[in-house]
């Protein structure tokens, strides 16, 4: 499975931003996705988590409220909806994917078998 990732770029502190995630074939549908991030100089980070059929959510403590993932399996995409951007949100996102849904929420690195490019996200103070 090929994941692109795009709607990254440039915002204020407080501006939204709709980050996509497009899968290549259909068999993304049943599967869990997810979305890390990864500053300069750290590890890559968990950020959200949507079980297969988009039932289940999952986030880490510094995104709850701010951040809504989502999925439109018609599509085969997954979203990561992120409002009141701070500057420490900033770092290249990353979307993944992984089959293992019994699994569910997976917030590992490990734990995934598909991974996209990374799209930047960038937020100013």
């Amino acid at each position: 499975v090929q994941l692109v990732e795009s709607g990254g770029g440039f915002m204020q502190s407080g501006g939204s931003l709709r980050l996509s995630c497009a899968a290549s074939e259909r068999t993304f549908t049943v599967y869990n996705g997810a979305w890390f991030r990864q500053a300069p100089g750290k590890e890559r980070d968990f950020v959200a988590a949507i079980n297969w059929n988009g039932g289940r959510t999952f986030y880490t403590d510094s995104v709850k409220g701010r951040f809504t993932i989502s999925r439109d399996n018609a599509k085969k995409t997954v979203y990561l909806q992120m409002n009141s951007l701070k500057p420490e949100d900033t770092a290249v996102y990353y979307c993944a994917a992984d089959p293992k849904i019994a699994r569910f929420p997976q917030t590992h690195v490990g734990e995934y078998d598909y991974w996209g490019q990374g799209t930047q996200v960038t937020v100013s103070s």
